[in-house]
Order: structure tokens, then sequence, then C-alpha cells
């Protein structure tokens, strides 16, 4: 028998609504057949560009008439709880992009309304499921690592980017509006990938600062622009590192075990085991260089290999993540993303944001 295909709608048609519906589509077990937004003209043309068979400009309306299985939101996150609690009500399970929520309080209220309405609900934390994120689950799940003992998250983010640009220049930007402001809409992705990690008790330092000059525009001059933070969490501590000056624009994971230790690259897509001193005197320093070598080289030709195979997509790690979270929705697996640890990240981000004199 052929499986019943899952009917999907979002709302948000912003420019990450792209990616969302080109993945469900790569899928191949899931129709989105309805996009909203409160301005009609995104709808329209996002639903235009990509063929979708309705558009709205009323939610209400949208999860009424649609009876969807699955509802992404591509919203800014103040509307988050709002828009979930309505899903939820309609016997929709939700899959959100990040920040997942303004604060950990409000990722309760959604966590705890999807568990009342026995509905499932995830977050975009794409880059957990990136190929050397992947890889990475492997060998913590095999214990080729040991103990984990440190980590280290690196996100750059560039101003003079697209994204970047919208936010300088436009006051109004909805990440103005954030507790955390830049940083808030980024921590996501440095924190998603060391909460599986530690426990719900830690302590935190963190400072923040802008290095850039001011344009005259108190809100925009408010925003920092760097951020540095240190967490100990039992035995294990962690490091994170929000810039947007350094360069290259970095997006990197170092993760120290009692057994060996591992640097990932997320633009490069690789995952490379820490270099080893193994033979004497000065001779021993000759083939570490080499040995990492080899690593990048054979990195390189699995990276060609997966263009081949058209698993080299930028989005490709929500492919996976996606896949997983409708097996949850379907019965088959448990959430990919925990709600213990969706709520483990609004909880740092709520204390950096207070440590930081909520000026991050």
């Amino acid at each position: 028998m052929t499986q019943r295909r899952l009917k999907v709608g979002l709302v948000g048609c912003g420019k990450i609504a792209d990616g969302h519906i080109e993945q469900v589509r790569a899928l191949g077990r899931a129709d989105v057949v309805a996009v909203c937004d409160s301005e009609p003209l995104m709808a329209e043309q996002l639903a235009t560009r990509l063929g979708i068979p309705a558009r709205y400009d009323n939610l209400v309306r949208m999860l009424d008439e649609q009876k969807l299985d699955v509802l992404h939101v591509a919203t800014p996150p103040d509307s988050h709880r709002a828009i979930a609690t309505l899903a939820f009500e309609r016997g929709c399970h939700v899959f959100m992009e990040k920040p997942f929520a303004l604060d950990e309080a409000e990722a309760k209220l959604i966590v705890d309304a999807a568990a009342a309405a026995g509905r499932r609900v995830g977050v975009n934390y794409l880059y957990n499921y990136e190929t050397p994120g992947l890889e990475l689950e492997r060998l913590v799940t095999g214990g080729e690592l040991g103990s984990i003992v440190h980590l280290e998250s690196h996100y750059g983010y560039n101003l003079a980017g697209d994204y970047g640009i919208a936010v300088m220049s436009d006051p109004r930007h909805w990440v103005h509006r954030l507790p955390g402001k830049l940083f808030h809409n980024v921590l996501d992705h440095v924190l998603a990938k060391i909460v599986p990690h530690i426990g719900d008790d830690f302590e935190l330092q963190a400072i923040s600062l802008r290095r850039r000059q001011p344009i005259g525009v108190d809100v925009v001059d408010a925003m920092p622009d760097e951020l540095r933070f240190m967490l100990s969490s039992g035995s294990v501590t962690a490091s994170g590192l929000v810039s947007a000056h350094g360069r290259p624009v970095a997006h990197t994971l170092k993760v120290f075990g009692e057994r060996d230790s591992v640097e990932l690259d997320y633009m490069a897509r690789t995952l490379v085991h820490a270099s080893r001193w193994a033979q004497p005197s000065a001779l021993g320093r000759l083939f570490p260089a080499f040995v990492q070598a080899r690593q990048h080289w054979r990195g390189g030709w699995a990276n060609v290999g997966r263009f081949r195979r058209h698993e080299y997509h930028y989005f490709q790690c929500m492919r996976v993540l996606l896949d997983r979270f409708y097996d949850a929705v379907e019965g088959k697996g448990a959430d990919p993303v925990p709600v213990d640890q969706i709520l483990r990240v609004c909880r740092i981000i709520d204390r950096i944001v207070e440590v930081t004199g909520r000026k991050a």
C-alpha cells in the first residue's frame, strides 16, 4: 500500500521559506499545499514562484480549511507562541524556525501546549545534521571520543551580507526587538551543538561589545556585534564565540574528548581528528601535518561524491533533520531535537542576555 503523504503548510513567506519548501519536496514524503503571510503579496509571490496550490493572509483560515498535518513556522520569534498554539489546537504538528521563542518561559509554554495536544514540536537546528555533525553523532554514540571534556563553538556573522545589511539599515527589523538583539538570532547555531553534551545546571560568564563605528541611529548603534562566553556544567566546559569581524567568516566546532578530539568545519563540511605526535624527537613532528592533509583530502573527495549524488545542497542538513522530524510525526522515531535541549538553549540565551546587561 502507498503511504499517505503528509499535508504541509508554511506561515511566514520570507527568504528562509524557499529552503523549507525545497527540502520538503526533496524528501518526497509530503506536499506543501498552502502558504500564509500577513502581507498578501509575500504569500502570492511565494505561491506563484514555487507552484503552491493555495495562499492565505489569515492563518486561522488556512488551518481550518487545509487540515494540515504539519505547519512550518518561518516568522519572527515574537509570533511563535501564538502561531504554535493555534496549530496545536487544530491538530497540527509544528516545525519552528529558530530562535524557538523569545525566552525560556515562552518556550516552555509552547512545549507544554504541544504535549497537551499530543503533537510534536521541532526546531530547525539544522547544523547538527550537516555531514560533519552526523559524523560527530556517530563518534559520540560509539564512544570513540570518550567522555567529553570541552567544546568550542564559533559562529561568524557578515554584517556586509544581505541579511546583515537588512538588520543594519532598518531600525524596525525584528532582530532589534529580540532581548538579545543580533546574538539572539544566531546563538541557537552556537548552542545547539553544545547542549547535547551538558546538563541543565550550569555556570556562565559572558561579555559583549561593539567593534564597528556608530552610524548615528540609536537602535542600531545599541547592538553589539561581538560575543564571548564560557560555561561549565558538571565536568564539561564549553566556550562560544560570535564574531562579526573575524575573517574569514568561520563556522566551526572543536570537541575535546578523553580518548580523541575532533574539529568540525561546517563551511567546508569536514571533520578532522586532532593530530598526534607519536614518533620521537624532531622526526615525530614531520608526520602530523601529512596525516592532517590526508584527512582533508579524503574529506574533499567525500564531498565530491555527495555532490555527484545530489547530496551537497546548501540545505541538505535541513533535509536530513526534516526526514527525522517527519518520522517522529508518523510515530517511527523520537524527536530529532529533544524538547529538553530546546529549553536548555533558551535557558542559556536568557542567561547570556542577563549577564551582558540585556545589551547583547
